[in-house]
C-alpha cells in the first residue's frame, strides 16, 4: 500500500486484525478521510475508537460515524506522550527523507549532465580501491604527502569537470527549451493557416448540400456536384501543401538545432578532453615522483635504515629494483585505466545523447507529418461521403 499516496476510502472491515499499534502505519496516508474497521477484534478494544481518534488526526469518518471532536480531545489528552513521540519521530524520518530525495534529485541532474561522483575525491578513491601496492607505498613516510598532494589536486581538476558539465548541461537545456519553442510555434501557425482553409471552404460550400437536395434538375445537380467535388479536391490539395511547406520549415529548424547541438558538443568534448589530460599529466607527474621516492628508499631499506618505520607487507616489495619498479609501475597502469575509463565513459554518453536526441526528433517528426496526413485524408473522405451519400438519396 506504500505507494498510494492519494488514498482516501479504506474499508477492511470483517478481517482478523487484533492490533491496535498496526493502525498507526496508515499515518502515512495523509489524506486518509474514511476508514472502516468494522467486525475485526480490535474495535472490541475499549480504547479503539480514542486511539484511532488521535492517531489519525486527518481521519472524518470512522466505521460509517463522523469522528466527534469531543472524542478527539479526550483521546489527544489520553495518548498525549505517546503521540508528541511519535510526532517527533515522524518528523525526523520526514527530514532524513526529504534529505534522501533532494540528494536523489542532485545525483540525477548529475547523472543527465553525464558528471556524478565528479563533485569530489571519488575517481581518486576509485584509483586506489583495486589499487593494493599504490595503498601500500602511501603510507610510507614522504610518500604520503605526496599522495595527500596528489588527491587534492585530482580533485580540484575533477571539480572543474563537474561545474562545467553542469554549465553545458544547462545550455542543453535552453537550447532544447528553444527549439520546441520554434517547432511549436511553426505548428500552432500551419494549424491556424489550416484551420483558415477549412474555414472557408464550409463557409462557401456550407449551402451548396441544401441545394443540391432540394434540384429536381438532374443536369444541374450534376453540375453542382462536379463544382462540389472540384472544391475538395481544391480543399485538400491546399491542406496538403501547407504540411508540405510546414514539413520543410520544420527541417530548417531542426538542421538549425543540429548544427548548434553538434557545436556544443564538439566545444564540451574539447573542454572535458582536456580537463582529463590534466589528470593524466598529474598521474604521470605523481608516478614519477613515487618511482624517484622508491628507488631512493630501497637503497636505505637494502641498507637497513628503514627496519622500523616499515610493515612486513611493504618491505615484500622492497626486495630489489624490479620488484619496486614493478609495483610502482602497475599501480599507475591502474591509475590510467581508471582516467581512461571515466574519460569513455563521459564522452560515450554525450555523444549517444547526441545521436539519440536528432533521431528522436527526426522520429517524432515522421510519427507528427503521417498523422497530420491521414487527419486530411480522413476529413476529405468525410467530405466526399456526405456528398456520395447525397447522390444515393437523390437516386432513390
Amino acid at each position: 500500500m506504500d505507494s498510494l499516496k492519494h488514498l482516501q476510502v479504506l474499508s477492511i472491515g470483517n478481517n482478523n486484525l487484533t492490533s491496535l499499534e498496526n493502525l498507526v502505519y496508515l499515518r502515512r496516508f495523509e489524506q486518509l478521510r474514511t476508514l472502516s474497521l468494522t467486525g475485526n477484534p480490535i474495535c472490541e478494544d475499549e480504547n479503539y475508537k480514542l486511539f484511532v481518534a488521535t492517531h489519525l488526526p486527518n481521519l472524518v469518518y470512522l466505521d460509517f460515524r463522523l469522528i466527534d471532536e469531543n472524542i478527539r480531545d479526550i483521546a489527544n489528552v489520553k495518548y498525549q506522550y505517546s503521540i508528541e513521540e511519535l510526532n517527533h519521530n515522524e518528523t525526523l524520518e520526514r527530514v532524513k527523507r526529504e534529505k534522501e530525495e533532494q540528494s536523489q534529485r542532485e545525483l540525477d541532474k548529475h547523472k543527465a549532465a553525464y558528471v556524478e561522483y565528479l563533485n569530489g575525491p571519488f575517481l581518486f578513491e576509485g584509483m586506489y580501491a583495486e589499487d593494493v601496492d599504490g595503498t601500500r607505498l602511501s603510507t610510507l613516510p614522504g610518500v604520503d604527502e605526496l599522495v595527500d598532494l596528489y588527491r587534492t589536486k585530482c580533485t580540484e581538476v575533477c571539480q572543474s569537470i563537474f561545474d562545467y558539465g553542469l554549465k553545458h548541461y544547462e545550455k542543453r537545456e535552453a537550447e532544447m527549451s528553444i527549439f520546441n519553442q520554434c517547432l511549436q510555434e511553426a505548428v500552432t501557425e500551419n494549424q491556424e493557416a489550416s484551420a483558415k482553409q477549412i474555414e472557408e471552404f464550409q463557409i462557401n460550400n456550407n449551402e451548396l448540400l441544401d441545394e443540391l437536395s432540394q434540384i429536381a434538375d438532374q443536369q444541374i445537380v450534376d453540375a453542382k456536384s462536379l463544382q462540389y467535388s472540384q472544391e475538395i479536391a481544391q480543399l485538400m490539395d491546399s491542406l496538403l501543401n501547407l504540411e508540405l511547406q510546414l514539413v520543410d520549415q520544420v527541417e530548417e529548424i531542426v538542421k538549425e538545432y543540429e548544427r548548434n547541438i553538434n557545436e556544443l558538443m564538439s566545444t564540451f568534448l574539447e573542454t572535458i578532453q582536456g580537463l582529463m589530460a590534466q589528470i593524466r599529466d598529474l598521474e604521470n607527474h605523481h608516478h614519477e615522483k613515487i618511482l624517484e621516492m622508491c628507488i631512493i628508499m630501497l637503497e636505505r631499506v637494502l641498507k637497513g635504515e628503514m627496519d622500523e618505520d616499515m610493515t612486513d607487507e611493504l618491505r615484500t616489495l622492497f626486495v630489489d629494483k624490479d620488484t619496486i619498479i614493478n609495483a610502482v609501475s602497475a599501480s599507475h597502469d591502474i591509475h590510467l585505466l581508471k582516467i581512461d575509463n571515466r574519460e569513455d565513459e563521459l564522452v560515450t554518453k554525450i555523444n549517444n545523447w547526441a545521436s539519440n536526441l536528432i533521431q528522436q526528433v527526426h522520429r517524432e517528426e515522421q510519427q507528427r507529418n503521417r498523422k497530420r496526413v491521414a487527419e486530411i485524408n480522413a476529413y476529405i473522405d468525410h467530405l466526399r461521403d456526405d456528398l456520395d451519400n447525397l447522390d444515393v438519396h437523390d437516386q432513390i
